[in-house]
């Protein structure tokens, strides 16, 4: 009897590669982040907030969110932090299967 496969290939990711990709695009999330919060303060064009939701879903998040808190930009806006949770969730998710599943 032939073992049965998953219908979905999840492709496996070594942590070597995650580590410095989820780092490199966190900074640039901080970095863009802190650049709003600049222009923000000094009345400049601003950067859109679906900019910075796209590079928290590339995974900076998890150097964005606690980035938020501690330049004190965004952290007040309902709608902003929720879909910032949700990016949250939807990487530790994703790291589960990856790591902890398998």
């Amino acid at each position: 009897m032939r073992a049965t496969r998953p219908l979905i290939n999840i492709v496996m990711i070594p942590y070597q590669i995650l580590l410095p990709y989820l780092l490199i695009i966190g900074v640039i999330g901080v970095i863009f982040l802190r650049t709003d919060k600049y222009k923000a303060t000094h009345e400049k064009w601003r950067i859109k907030e679906r900019t910075l939701h796209i590079l928290e879903f590339l995974g900076g998040v998890f150097l964005m969110l606690p980035a938020m808190y501690i330049i004190r930009h965004k952290n007040k806006k309902a709608s902003f932090y929720v879909i910032t949770y949700v990016a949250l969730a939807v990487w530790l998710v994703v790291l589960y299967y990856l790591f902890v599943r398998n």
